[in-house]
């Protein structure tokens, strides 16, 4: 699933993500630190995959592969 950056926070390493669709999802600094990532910005394009309760568990940018 893609996105882009709404909001980041580079001292919790925490955010939200815009959905296409204009669904806003929260990210927290588990889901930043395992896409292997060290700074985001705002209107960046991103990879993210959810896990079974519709949570963010991994963002990277769109130009890297989701960790499996």
């Amino acid at each position: 699933m893609q996105g882009t950056v709404r909001t980041y926070d580079a001292a919790t390493r925490s955010g939200s993500v815009l959905l296409d669709d204009g669904t806003e999802l929260p990210f927290d600094a588990t889901a930043f630190d395992a896409g292997g990532l060290r700074m985001l910005r705002f209107g960046q394009r991103v990879n993210l995959a959810l896990d079974p309760t519709d949570r963010v568990s991994v963002i990277t940018l769109s130009t890297f592969p989701l960790p499996h």
